[in-house]
């Protein structure tokens, strides 16, 4: 984990207000933000881009809204469940904040659900995809995306394109789980099937005993799911047991090519085909000048997934208590936000109301 001394000396270079331990009692005209994301561990690499897509949007939009300043509590929770629904209690009770956000993994953000709902505060949910999230909390608003907002366009190509037979490997928690059922529904509606599902643990994950199964048992086609940073230990056991020269066709969510670990992978993965809600290289110019800012404050890295959920969970945040007139009371900022449409650097989105 991080010191204290460091975390202070990252967030304040960067401009954003880092508050560590018990805060000062919180001005009238201040609204306090605590920011969750898992900045050590085996995901800080996630983590990085969240914080990053966070310093792109105050740097454009500043500190100042409705007469109101803006302060930010970027808090690491090292994408552990508990230690997030420890944060997320020190944020409400000693920093006073007013709203919640941030949150990569689904266990994260529901562990902290039960705190968000007593206390009355938005949690925005900017990187976890399972679908029953928002139904933990009356005050969950998610700017991310499902699982099965995914995989059921890919089962549907799938089914579009010869590919009648398929085998599926996720991850052994919760997103993995719909990814699976996801996919397998769609498919098996269009008459394809599902030879074998395989679960892989989360953590440091051994691909190859459960690409060993799929080489034996030579599906058309193997559908994937699993965080972007397990993606290059996977292309590296895929290439090494010949399976990208085996015909076996590699489909999925776009997680496993994500532009952060993109760069890492060799050519064995040319070819895959995957669905996504966003990409670099999505040629609006609003993205592109997303991109480039992007680019400018990371020292040259492309967005992720996980940057454009921040950033747009920013702008949600900043037009809702616009439309409130700075009043932070959730029940009024969980109003002011659904339904609301914007043009995102990954196109048109909107919330459901």
């Amino acid at each position: 984990m991080q010191t204290r001394r460091h975390l202070l000396e990252t967030f304040v270079a960067a401009g954003l207000s880092a508050t560590v331990g018990k805060a000062s009692a919180q001005a009238p005209e201040t609204i306090r933000i605590g920011f969750s994301a898992p900045l050590s561990g085996p995901f800080a690499i996630n983590g990085n881009q969240m914080v990053a897509a966070l310093k792109l949007f105050i740097e454009q939009n500043g500190t100042s809204l409705a007469g109101k300043k803006i302060e930010l509590i970027v808090r690491d929770d090292a994408g552990v469940p508990d230690q997030a629904k420890r944060i997320a209690q020190e944020l409400v009770v000693n920093s006073k904040v007013a709203i919640l956000a941030g949150y990569n993994f689904t266990p994260v953000a529901l562990a902290v659900a039960s705190i968000s709902t007593e206390a009355r505060i938005p949690q925005i949910v900017m990187a976890g995809a399972t679908s029953i999230i928002t139904e933990r909390s009356p005050y969950i608003v998610r700017t991310f995306v499902t699982q099965a907002q995914l995989c059921t366009p890919m089962a549907q190509w799938a089914a579009k394109n010869g590919i009648r037979k398929v085998m599926t490997m996720v991850s052994d928690y919760a997103p993995g789980y719909e990814s699976e059922k996801s996919f397998a529904d769609e498919f098996k509606s269009n008459s394809g099937e599902i030879v074998e599902s395989l679960r892989v643990p989360l953590l440091s994950p051994d691909f190859a005993p459960y690409l060993q199964r799929v080489r034996d048992a030579k599906p058309d086609a193997l559908f994937l799911w699993f965080p972007g940073p397990s993606s290059v230990a996977f292309s590296r056991q895929y290439a090494e047991r010949g399976l990208h020269t085996s015909g076996i066709k590699l489909i999925g969510t776009g997680d496993v090519v994500d532009d952060q670990v993109l760069d890492q992978m060799d050519d064995s993965m040319l070819g895959i085909v995957t669905t996504l809600q966003y990409s670099a290289a999505h040629p609006s110019e609003r993205n592109k000048a997303f991109v480039d800012g992007y680019k400018r404050i990371s020292g040259g890295n492309r967005p992720s997934v996980l940057a454009v959920g921040v950033y747009d969970g920013m702008h949600l945040i900043y037009e809702a208590l616009k439309r409130t007139g700075g009043s932070t009371g959730g029940d009024a900022v969980v109003t002011a936000m659904k339904g609301m449409a914007w043009e995102s650097p990954r196109g048109p989105i909107s919330i459901d109301p």
